[in-house]
């Protein structure tokens, strides 16, 4: 769940009258993506709704959603797809994050999420850190699915999951496992986005419209 990127000299948080009208519902441009917004359950590392998920969706720049429809048309050609586990995440979500860092006896879903880490060196170690890219509206966590059954390829790790087993250049994973990240990473490449040396999951659009804009407004 690194979430490190972007930091800059002069951050510009944005109004949600400015960052609302302009971001979109990917359901809306790829309908047939899939969508497991984890942040808006209680199905990730906090264990709870984060703040400013106020629905399920995934939303994206106008630009995004252009190379997102295009990595899934390339995939459907092979039967596959996408399924979306986060998109643009406001600013107040990652403020949630930090708080949460913060108090070290909450660790209910430390078991599935970071088995191997002490809370305590979360920050230290970049997995929870005071901005993310997700807050500029142009990077989305994602996995592979057949699109027949909706069912998820088998990647080597679970989304979210804190340990160097979740950099796509991990070897310790079946050669399948590894294929399967490396069709996404090269799918996702050519639809325009760059991955994260650290999450095979993350990927950011290498041509994002807001590269120094971390906007506020929910997931609604």
């Amino acid at each position: 769940m690194k979430i490190i990127l972007g930091f800059v000299a002069l951050v510009s948080v944005c109004s949600a009258e400015v960052s609302a009208s302009e971001f979109v519902d990917i359901k809306s441009k790829v309908a047939s993506i899939e969508t497991e917004i984890r942040y808006y359950g209680e199905d990730n590392f906090v264990g709870q709704r984060i703040d400013g998920y106020l629905a399920p969706k995934c939303l994206l720049s106008p630009e995004a959603a252009i190379g997102v429809a295009k990595a899934q048309q390339a995939l459907g050609e092979f039967g596959l797809g996408l399924k979306v586990f986060d998109c643009y995440r406001p600013q107040p979500a990652v403020d949630h994050f930090v708080r949460w860092a913060k108090v070290l006896h909450d660790t209910k879903n430390k078991a599935k999420f970071y088995p191997d880490v002490p809370k305590s060196e979360l920050f230290e170690r970049g997995y929870i850190a005071a901005r993310s890219g997700h807050s500029r509206g142009s990077t989305l966590d994602v996995t592979l699915i057949d699109l027949k059954t909706k069912r998820e390829l088998d990647m080597g790790s679970g989304w979210d999951y804190f340990s160097p087993i979740s950099w796509p250049s991990y070897q310790g994973i079946s050669a399948a496992q590894r294929a399967n990240r490396m069709l996404l990473a090269q799918v996702m490449r050519g639809a325009g986005f760059i991955g994260l040396t650290e999450e095979w999951w993350h990927f950011t659009l290498l041509n994002e419209p807001h590269k120094e804009q971390y906007f506020t407004h929910p997931v609604q």
